[in-house]
């Protein structure tokens, strides 16, 4: 089958394009440009491209035509292939259509750590020789890409459905904690929508037999105008998780709580840390955090309030032993992996790129990345590096670049996000078209950090930023570069420049 993409260059579309391809599948796609990393990725992976959107690209014409979620209805090639009454899909619908389909999706929801507890949960599963599939937007490091087909077809006659029970504390065999199901896939699910002619969100088409939420939190305003429009869209994801299934999700989020418990329909296992106000659900996996080190981050797990050991993380942050807990109660009570094989594969997990990434140590400073813009993931984010080097200075490198980022939405909480960093550097906004009486005022968060004793400044551009970082900071100091974007390229400047710097 030839399957065209519209807008391959995307995290999500251009990894469903690379699975197409490793499924068998003649694949070509389109865009405005083909820049690193998707570009020489989708090159590797044998996908046929072409620049910029035409009507021409459909010739000879597709047995499929994939249509990417920023495509507008005025897109020539995407009208085209709906005028000219092609076998017209989106990225969301495809997936499950041609992936998903004969096997047990196990698809992970949430405002917060959707990409980390996705990567973790595939991990696992790879590591109990589950041979999963997977689809996540971003790069776990333990593999060599974003996505991976199943080594197995669909087989009808494996058994899906059943009721979970915890697991066995030791090697427990693979049917242990419940039904043995067919081949796993996880899924990042977004709730961002599906395309210019499905306004529904994309986590409501992908099936799963097993889905975690692991948090609720107003995001993606240019979509969901008010709190009560988004939490409507992981009532949908849940309401849609079949009575068989399993819900994997937050006791501590109060907005997730009051989702999941007046929605669902599956089993439910509450994870929550020690400590943690759960609003009355008592956690099924409880975890208990330890203290951080240079080494990352142990914690001790309760399943079922017995102790089921100590585990390990290279990462630091309490927001990764959430997601640790989220993605071990996932793939051991939704796929009877045994908790022996979790505690090895978790110790051996790298983590995701863009998620507290050390890109590189230059004079003494270190620099991450990390793909951090809500405040809450902008505060998590901060205080593990913080825990992690508790020793010089910690800057906080921010590009609001989101359309939610942008807005005055946030413009209080962004005030408190950056409590952990000493010195704050704020970039031009991403998206200067917003109009002013709604957009984020970077002059006023620099007054309201100023006040918090912060040492803060909004940067007229990126340049701008590599000289201050390249003229004060000093060794031993940790850079934090927190975007959702490319960020105008100041990765390789901040490198060159504090590379040369004198001593």
């Amino acid at each position: 089958m030839h399957v065209h993409f519209v807008a391959v260059a995307g995290t999500g579309m251009g990894a469903l394009a690379g699975l197409f391809k490793a499924a068998g599948h003649e694949v070509s796609g389109s865009d405005v440009s083909f820049y690193p990393p998707m570009g020489p990725a989708l090159e590797r992976w044998g996908i046929r491209l072409m620049t910029g959107f035409d009507p021409a690209h459909l010739d000879p014409r597709p047995d499929l035509v994939v249509i990417g979620n920023v495509c507008r209805p005025t897109n020539p090639e995407a009208r085209a292939a709906i005028d000219g009454g092609m076998r017209v899909t989106t990225m969301a619908h495809a997936l499950a259509d041609h992936m998903l389909a004969g096997r047990s999706p196990l698809v992970v929801a949430g405002t917060h750590g959707k990409t980390t507890t996705s990567s973790m949960c595939a991990w696992l599963l790879h590591e109990a020789g589950r041979d999963p599939g997977f689809l996540i937007g971003g790069l776990p490091k333990n593999f060599d890409a974003s996505f991976r087909l199943p080594q197995h077809a669909p087989s009808a006659g494996e058994r899906g459905g059943g009721r979970r029970g915890l697991p066995l504390l030791q090697a427990d065999p693979p049917e242990a904690g419940g039904a043995r199901r067919r081949t796993p896939f996880v899924v990042e699910g977004d709730e961002y929508d599906t395309a210019f002619f499905e306004k529904t969100p994309k986590f409501w088409h992908y099936q799963p037999e097993v889905g975690v939420v692991t948090s609720i939190e107003h995001d993606h305003i240019d979509i969901y105008p008010d709190a009560d429009a988004y939490e409507a869209a992981f009532r949908g994801f849940v309401e849609r998780i079949p009575e068989t299934g399993l819900v994997v999700a937050a006791a501590h989020d109060p907005r997730v709580v009051d989702v999941v418990s007046r929605s669902a329909r599956a089993e439910v296992a509450w994870f929550a840390l020690e400590g943690d106000d759960t609003h009355g659900m008592p956690p099924h996996w409880l975890a208990a955090p330890a203290e951080a080190s240079d080494s990352g981050q142990s914690f001790d797990l309760y399943a079922g309030g017995v102790m089921a050991g100590r585990f390990a993380l290279q990462m630091p942050g309490h927001h990764n032993v959430r997601n640790a807990a989220a993605a071990i109660a996932a793939a051991a009570q939704g796929f009877g992996v045994p908790l022996s094989t979790a505690t090895a594969a978790l110790a051996r997990f790298e983590g995701v790129r863009r998620r507290q990434d050390l890109l590189f140590e230059a004079r003494g400073v270190r620099v991450y990345d990390d793909f951090a813009h809500h405040p809450t993931a902008v505060d998590e984010t901060l205080r593990a590096l913080r825990s992690r080097h508790p020793d010089g200075a910690l800057w906080a490198v921010f590009e609001p670049r989101s359309a939610t980022a942008c807005r005055a939405l946030h413009q209080e909480p962004y005030a408190r996000a950056f409590g952990a960093a000493d010195r704050v550097v704020l970039a031009p906004l991403g998206r200067p078209d917003i109009a002013a009486g709604e957009r984020l005022d970077l002059d006023r968060l620099v007054r309201d950090l100023e006040r918090a004793d912060k040492r803060a400044e909004a940067a007229a551009s990126v340049d701008v930023i590599v000289a201050t970082l390249a003229r004060e900071a000093k060794e031993g100091d940790t850079i934090a570069l927190l975007s959702n974007g490319a960020f105008g390229g100041i990765y390789e400047k901040l490198r060159d420049a504090l590379s040369t710097r004198p001593r």
